[in-house]
């Protein structure tokens, strides 16, 4: 992907809001929100008609569970990108079920070498059958394992120059990760190729009884815009989204983090 700049979520519940953006050129949906066949929601076919890149974004892979991926899973995400005509998909490096059992959230893996060779092993399985790249996202997570045997950087660099993949990096993960573990959040951006960043994510959040919590439902802090441009001054990605869960504001308020972003990246705002 290249210069797309500023997007956001496409959501139901925002659809008018989005597809009324003026500037707009890069959307994501959650890929698991639309079907395989049939007609695509009415937003979001508007969105194609428009020649908005609509990027899927899974959440429901379990790339790092321990299990191999679900063929019918990996199946859906490939006629989702074909369907949309999608540039790339994305999903997390975490797991969200083990055993049969569906954890309903994506949870954080350690970060050892047997992980990651685990991780691989999925992601591989999952290339072999998309028509497109796949951008690795990183969780924000409010604990680390024990038997952590590597740092964050090492970790993704490592899973990224294995499997080849592209990096969606997660400011606002950067960030939580950083309050909860007590680290400064731009020594990741000096530690991971930036030059495999497909996009970025950019959400709010909220402390509470002194843990950071990535809600996707509060509005961007300004820190989560100084390490947007920080990011930017090292290697300004192609595409920069905002990210908005629920709980959503009225219309300004939407364009005023739009903005923001547009205004911490560099790049034009699209509202």
């Amino acid at each position: 992907m290249t210069g797309y700049g500023v997007g956001i979520g496409w959501r139901p519940e925002i659809a008018g809001f989005v597809a009324g953006l003026p500037g707009l050129r890069f959307a994501e949906v959650v890929a698991e929100s639309v079907h395989a066949h049939g007609e695509l929601p009415d937003g979001l076919a508007e969105l194609r008609e428009r020649g908005v890149a609509v990027v899927p974004h899974g959440v429901k892979l379990s790339l790092g569970g321990a299990e191999p991926v679900e063929p019918a899973r990996v199946s859906h995400l490939a006629a989702v990108a074909s369907r949309l005509g999608a540039p790339l998909v994305s999903e997390h490096i975490a797991y969200v079920r083990a055993g049969g059992v569906e954890a309903g959230h994506l949870l954080p893996i350690p970060r050892s070498r047997e992980a990651v060779d685990a991780v691989v092993a999925n992601v591989r399985r999952t290339q072999a059958e998309l028509p497109v790249p796949i951008a690795l996202e990183p969780i924000a997570a409010i604990f680390d394992w024990p038997d952590d045997e590597l740092d964050e950087g090492a970790f993704l660099t490592e899973i990224l120059q294995r499997t080849d993949a592209l990096l969606l990096l997660d400011v606002a993960n950067v960030y939580a990760n950083a309050v909860n573990r007590g680290t400064d959040p731009v020594e990741l951006l000096d530690r991971i190729p930036l030059e495999r960043v497909a996009y970025v994510h950019v959400a709010g959040g909220a402390e509470h009884e002194g843990i950071y919590h990535d809600t996707h439902t509060d509005a961007v802090p300004q820190p989560v815009l100084d390490l947007v441009a920080e990011l930017c001054a090292r290697h300004r990605p192609p595409a920069l989204m905002l990210e908005r869960d629920g709980d959503y504001p009225a219309a300004d308020a939407l364009r005023q983090e739009l903005d923001a972003i547009a205004k911490a990246s560099g790049y034009p705002t699209v509202t």
